[in-house]
């Protein structure tokens, strides 16, 4: 059965991007969200098999959004996305639960081949 994936960014185009990658090679897609606090909702609501979470949003970034949803299921799959290659951030998602780091503008095969590491 196809994986189930939960897209987290703010900008819509992000998210099309990534669902296109996604769709493209055989992933479902579980929902989308454009801010930290959706995504938790979203993430209890669809339990997906893995979240690709950008950190920069408004409401609730994805650093806040990525500890509350490892606070109530430890063993969710996270990515992290961003278009700043700030170590701090990065240090700080990995410290935190992410799987993953990805480095904004995409590229498809990364982007695949973080989520087979994550979800296989």
């Amino acid at each position: 059965m196809a994986k189930s994936i939960l897209i987290c960014d703010d900008a819509a185009f992000m998210r099309m991007m990534i669902k296109d990658i996604l769709t493209k090679n055989g992933y479902n897609i579980a929902g989308e969200a454009e801010n930290g606090l959706k995504a938790f909702d979203k993430y209890q609501e669809t339990k997906p098999d893995l979240v690709m979470m950008d950190i920069t949003m408004p409401e609730m970034d994805g650093i806040q959004a990525l500890k509350k949803i490892k606070a109530v299921d430890p063993s969710a799959n996270i990515i992290m996305c961003s278009a700043m290659g700030q170590q701090a951030m990065v240090i700080e998602s990995i410290q935190s639960g992410a799987k993953d780091f990805i480095v904004k503008p995409f590229q498809a095969d990364r982007v695949l081949e973080a989520v087979k590491k994550a979800v296989g």
